[in-house]
């Protein structure tokens, strides 16, 4: 008897299923796509290495052909599947039911070539019952969806290898242009443009702290003289003043002062009593947009850890498959998220009859169920055995599927008008409002965050003292607040999410990898949970925006968006729509070819801001300034400085600039002299921001003490004696009781203090916010070493397994997103299945180190490696010297995966 073989894409995945087939079934993984368009000149198959497209991967002269070929790191995959079908008298492609994996599984079919009968088999969860009924429910492969993941990634390919190399050449080696991404990075810049020509407005108004009986509440200024008080909202945000037309009243501090005295003196009364009874219904399950939303928000999961974490759950069973645009629940679903209810909160929480959601997103795809917990009955979090982040997604999913079953919630928004008596400025109208909670209904599980940090969740009960009309409450105090607009806020990842999806750009399955290429190319910094876009951001997208505005238009991209869903439906036929974006006078190659020789590298260079009294450009190491300026002997010269890498294009003024340039003219700014060595002590600026320097380079002293200010410290609040203690550091804080010497000091990862343990052994802690380096002390050194040690991902150790052997370094155990790890330094190495905490010893956590370092060191060769050998082709044949590409383009061309390969994307 032969055996079935199953194949899935990863080996959790695997060994979750392996648990729900019969024991003549054989499941094996193939770690995700087995073949792909070729990602460097050496993937090139001989056969082709002498053809112009090539290097493209797609032969736009014939219909578009891919170029699949398998990567080095799959062959020995792919081998081993062909060896698992050998025997087997059936072949099941499990991979997942969307695009991707039905692409998967056509090019495992196109590899394997199996002689055996093949079905696909398909389901949304890894559940008993979902594999069964999968089982018995196979079909074919599903070609409409495969073409259009075919025709998705070849348009990615050709606008990402197309304009990629333009960017090397016109702006800085190493970018990458992307179909979805430039449209994203984009949509960053413009946000930070508006930042930059914001202009602050300032208006007053007044809050009082009233009482009625023992009851106390606030109220805030509303009308004075009839007149509406200006807000935030009424200002103009270009001009910083109020909008034109606008009928409101702007108090100055002088009038606000005057009327808080007045107010504070004379009796208050109640004008108005408004209850205004309304309801709030739960919102839908999650999709993979608003999962990444949501996440964010509340767990402050990046895109891609979000994906990650729920790639995760899902193979291991615990939720439905987590790629999906749709808000529909399954009966099965909806049954098990009101047994929940009833069981948890009771009947009464329940919704009258089961509640079922529409997809209102833009490109909606409806293939699978929103994302929930799996099978029939839902696990409550505590019952999973899950913890950190896994347990804290699980529950987030949890709540809300469960919350979609819920009854309303029913609340009374109330509101109070007061007024009193402001002297000469008029009467002054207070508001105060509230909202009771009359029946919780599904707050009681789950309520929706929001982008707005200081916004109230709708779940927050505010209420208000029993009051009438007439009624005199007590003024206990008044307060006059003056106030700034503020600009528009950066995008967090939450917020770019949802304008993505809004826009109908991309599809949310990608933007995990979009948002991370974006950082990861240098595009944008995310920090504090928002997104700051660099200055190569505006040049790039200054670029584009004047030579090729469709692509990273919106609307153009939104339409494309369209037309890649119609392929998929039948309704749109691929090769022409290929044909009519890259060919013809208006096709993108023609304008890349066009446009080319117009674009002046200077001028692409170049961000200009307004009000600087110079400009920024992209240089080979990052952003600089640039200004004329006359020297002593009259000559015109060029004055270039570098841009410290933490300031952002919005924060750049004319001040900052001018501090950049004259240190960079005149030399770095004396703080003094160090009282000990007589040498002077500089503030200068660099590349990674602002530092202190003892000296200045020469032959005799080409290394002078160096020393990074503190994240936060402000350079023009810097004293010499501060400057003095930094150079100093790290700095003796006594002994620590169990031996060995207490130190603190500033390194690459910022303020840390150290336990020297003796023999080379050193145990780190990184200081606090709160800490200040120059002024720690033994004691707050000695409370942080007694917490437990937390890696450079944030992670805490689970226990230092020890320190080999003239190392200076511990090996520490760590659990990560893929289970356990061993780290020492900068490496890291997986667990061999089968090892666990209590058995991992400090001679096998070497092994595995030192094989993980091999790897990587034999990796880092291979560039290197391969150069003798290019070389030998051009030397033996005629024919040999046609694998070169015949243009600079070409040559470009050939290496762009070490640059845009997630850009495809």
């Amino acid at each position: 008897m032969g055996h079935t073989l199953v194949i899935v894409e990863s080996p959790t995945k695997a060994r979750t299923i392996r648990g729900f087939l019969p024991k003549d079934f054989k499941v094996e993984a193939s770690m995700g796509h087995v073949r792909d368009l070729p990602n460097n000149a050496s993937e090139i198959p001989a056969a082709h290495k002498g053809e112009k497209w090539a290097n493209l991967g797609v032969n736009t002269a014939a219909n578009f052909e891919p170029l699949y070929v398998v990567p080095k790191d799959k062959k020995k995959v792919v081998k081993e599947l062909k060896d698992a079908l050998k025997g087997a008298d059936q072949l099941l492609l499990a991979t997942d039911e969307d695009r991707e994996g039905e692409s998967i599984s056509w090019h495992l079919l196109q590899l394997l070539s199996p002689k055996v009968p093949v079905k696909r088999m398909v389901f949304h969860e890894i559940t008993k019952e979902a594999i069964s009924r999968a089982l018995e429910d196979t079909r074919d492969l599903d070609m409409e969806l495969v073409h259009a993941q075919e025709t998705r990634r070849i348009l990615d390919r050709l606008v990402g290898y197309t304009l990629s190399p333009l960017l090397w050449k016109k702006v800085a080696w190493g970018l990458s242009a992307g179909r979805v991404q430039s449209v994203a990075v984009r949509l960053l810049v413009q946000r930070e443009r508006a930042r930059r020509a914001f202009r602050s407005g300032s208006y007053w108004d007044l809050k009082a702290r009233l009482e009625q009986g023992e009851a106390g509440f606030e109220a805030k200024l509303s009308h004075l003289k009839g007149e509406r008080i200006a807000g935030g909202s009424d200002f103009d945000e270009s001009t910083g003043a109020l909008k034109a037309g606008s009928k409101v009243r702007l108090l100055s501090e002088a009038e606000a002062r005057q009327l808080q005295v007045q107010v504070q003196a004379n009796p208050w009364q109640v004008t108005s009593v408004e209850e205004k009874p309304t309801v709030r219904k739960p919102v839908p399950p999650f999709t993979t947009s608003t999962l990444q939303q949501e996440s964010n928000r509340k767990l402050r999961l990046s895109a891609r850890e979000t994906m990650r974490t729920a790639q995760g759950l899902y193979e291991r069973g615990f939720i439905t498959y987590m790629r999906t645009d749709s808000v529909h629940l399954s009966d099965q679903a909806i049954n098990a998220a009101r047994s929940c209810v009833s069981e948890k909160y009771g009947k009464d929480y329940l919704s009258p009859s089961p509640r079922q959601f529409s997809t209102k997103a833009r490109n909606a795809q409806e293939a699978h169920e929103a994302i929930r917990p799996a099978g029939e009955a839902f696990r409550t979090p505590n019952a999973t055995g899950l913890d950190g982040k896994d347990l804290a997604l699980y529950e987030l999913i949890w709540k809300r599927t469960v919350a979609s079953q819920m009854a309303d919630a029913r609340l009374t928004m109330l509101a109070v008008e007061l007024q009193a008596d402001g002297g000469a400025l008029g009467q002054a109208q207070f508001r105060a409002s509230g909202k009771r909670i009359d029946f919780a209904g599904f707050f009681r599980a789950y309520v929706e965050g929001s982008d707005d940090p200081d916004a109230a969740l709708e779940g927050q009960e505010l209420l208000l003292p029993a009051l009438k009309v007439g009624d005199s409450p007590a003024c206990k105090a008044v307060e006059a607040l003056g106030h700034q607009t503020q600009p528009p806020a950066r995008y967090s990842e939450a917020a770019l999410v949802k304008m993505l999806e809004k826009e109908g750009i991309g599809r949310p399955s990608t933007y995990a990898s979009i948002i991370g290429t974006i950082v990861d190319r240098g595009y944008a910094t995310l920090a504090n949970n928002s997104l700051t876009p660099s200055f190569t951001a505006f040049a790039v997208t200054a670029l584009l925006e004047e030579h090729f505005p469709d692509l990273v238009d919106t609307s153009f991209t939104a339409r494309m968006e369209n037309t890649l869903d119609e392929i998929s439906h039948g309704q749109v036929q691929w090769l022409p729509y290929l044909e009519s974006f890259f060919k013809g006078e208006k096709g993108l190659e023609t304008q890349v070819q066009q446009r080319e020789g117009d674009i002046d590298p200077g001028v692409s260079r170049t961000v200009e801001l307004e009000g600087l009294p110079c400009v920024v450009r992209i240089g080979r190491f990052g952003a600089y300034l640039e200004t004329k300026r006359v020297a002593e002997d009259g000559t015109e010269e060029l004055l270039k400085a570098t841009l410290p890498q933490e300031i952002t294009p919005a924060d750049l003024d004319a001040e900052k600039a001018e501090l950049i340039l004259r240190q960079k003219a005149d030399g770095p700014e004396s703080l003094g002299d160090d009282p000990e060595s007589g040498e002077q002590v500089y503030l200068l600026f660099g590349q990674y921001g602002p530092y202190v320097q003892r000296g200045q380079v020469s032959d005799e002293n080409p290394k002078p003490k160096r020393a990074s200010l503190p994240k936060g410290a402000k350079p023009e609040e810097l004293t010499l004696e501060d400057a003095i203690a930094l150079l100093r550091l790290p700095r003796q804080l006594g002994d620590h009781p169990e031996g060995g010497r207490v130190e603190a000091g500033l390194g690459r990862f910022g303020p840390y203090v150290v336990h020297h343990k003796g023999k080379g052994e050193k145990d780190y802690r990184s200081l606090k916010a709160e800490d200040d380096v120059l002024v720690v002390g033994l004691d707050r050194a000695l409370e942080l070493f007694a917490m437990p040690k937390k890696g450079r991902g944030g992670r805490t150790a689970l226990k230092d397994i020890g320190v080999p052997e003239g190392a200076d370094e511990a090996i520490q155990l760590f659990d990560g997103p893929y289970g356990l790890y061993v780290k020492q330094g900068k490496v890291n190495a997986s667990l061999p299945e089968g090892t666990t905490a209590d058995t991992i010893t400090l001679e096998q956590a070497v092994e595995l180190l030192a094989a993980k370092a091999a790897t990587g060191k034999a990796a880092a060769r291979k560039p290197g490696a391969k150069k003798p050998a290019a070389k030998k082709p051009a030397a033996k044949a005629p024919a040999a010297k046609k694998a070169p590409a015949t243009t600079k383009t070409g040559r470009l061309r050939a290496s762009a995966v070490r640059v845009i390969r997630a850009a495809d994307s």
